[in-house]
């Protein structure tokens, strides 16, 4: 098949001889229709997150049921499906805690393999590894069936796909991971797919003060439509001292980093009031780690600082609810992609998100 290879951190190369194993007990294989390029995938290309290589990344993807393992009931050939990168298996210690995200499964986003070590994928006679546990810049995939969770038949796969991982993460940080409850105040501190599904998870959650911050002026704006109250620029505005501002000096009661920059989480909590939490959404380089300051500060403030992996989601029940909340005008989906392209212009759109160029670009295999 063919499928978008990372052999060296740098560049994608668009190959047609990439073998697929048949999908096995309690997997489906699933032909992708499209798929959006996350900033995590150009982290692994730039060699931000370390990864085994060779790999296929994509993990944001949606497409039809090909064919269908042993033992799966739940879907069948000509299903249309949005992939998850975080599939539930609903017995693990997470899942039955109602943690699905953390879920055993979900350590193949680290593993970039199924939890038994293959990955079902090679060329050559060599492994080609699961890049965050979808692999879906390629003709076809093989996922665990909850990895694939059905749609209605009149829904856009073009749309449907931006729901696997930044809808879920950003809107899910909020309503999920935070609770944000009405009324109250929020930060969110960069506005790419991720932030700006954030900002639409404080609206539907009936936050009276939506906060944002992007250097990019053209995404502020964006944000603005999507239901932001206050917009700032962090070129120009101090960040935690304008949110003090805007709230009557006492903080904000939830801030999200939603851009994958680790000092802006100190932002963050500088930002919120005594006993307000900060959720760290993005995925900063590996190299970056935390400093919060004097610890005895931090910790007679009574904040807290959380992080959250795909916003806290069960994507089986989150996927068929997000969706909802597009059908009923609540969630704006085709105001996230700003640009489609085939998947050879794969490095294109790489240059896009390294540019801060548009929200999200799908691409269509």
């Amino acid at each position: 098949m063919k499928a978008a290879l990372l052999e060296a951190p740098g560049k994608l190369h668009v190959v047609d001889d990439v073998v697929l194993d048949e999908p096995r007990a309690g997997h489906v294989r699933v032909r992708v229709k499209h798929c959006g390029v996350c900033h995590s995938d150009l982290s692994i290309v730039d060699g931000a997150f370390p990864s085994p290589l060779p790999a296929i990344l994509g993990h944001e993807a949606a497409g039809v049921v090909d064919a269908v393992g042993e033992g799966v009931s739940h879907l069948a050939p000509g299903d249309r499906v949005v992939l998850t990168p975080c599939p539930p298996c609903g017995i693990c210690y997470w899942c039955v805690r109602g943690e699905a995200a953390l879920c055993v499964n979900s350590m193949g986003i680290m593993l970039n393999a199924f939890p038994d070590g293959r990955t079902g994928l090679s060329r050559g006679g060599e492994t080609i590894y699961r890049g965050l546990n979808v692999a879906g810049f390629a003709e076809y995939t093989v996922v665990a069936a909850t990895g694939a969770v059905k749609i209605p038949s009149d829904v856009p796969l073009e749309l449907a796909c931006v729901i696997g991982c930044a809808v879920q993460t950003g809107a899910g940080a909020v309503l999920n991971q935070a609770g944000v409850e009405p009324g109250a105040t929020v930060l969110v501190m960069g506005l790419g797919g991720i932030g700006l599904s954030s900002v639409q998870g404080a609206k539907i959650a009936g936050a009276a003060r939506i906060i944002v911050s992007d250097p990019v002026a053209e995404r502020r704006e964006v944000a603005k439509r999507f239901g932001a109250t206050d917009l700032l620029d962090p070129g120009a505005d101090d960040v935690a001292a304008a949110s003090r501002e805007l709230t009557g000096g006492i903080g904000v009661d939830y801030a999200f980093e939603t851009a994958g920059v680790a000092s802006l989480i100190p932002v963050g909590v500088a930002a919120t009031r005594n006993g307000g939490t900060t959720v760290c959404v993005g995925a900063p380089p590996l190299t970056d780690n935390l400093d919060l300051g004097p610890a005895v500060a931090f910790g007679i403030s009574g904040k807290k600082v959380m992080g959250t992996i795909l916003g806290n989601c069960n994507s089986l029940h989150e996927v068929p609810r997000l969706l909802a909340l597009w059908q009923s005008g609540q969630l704006d989906l085709e105001g996230l992609i700003t640009s489609r392209r085939p998947l050879e212009e794969i490095n294109e759109a790489m240059d896009d998100l390294r540019a801060s160029r548009g929200i999200r670009t799908v691409l269509d295999l």
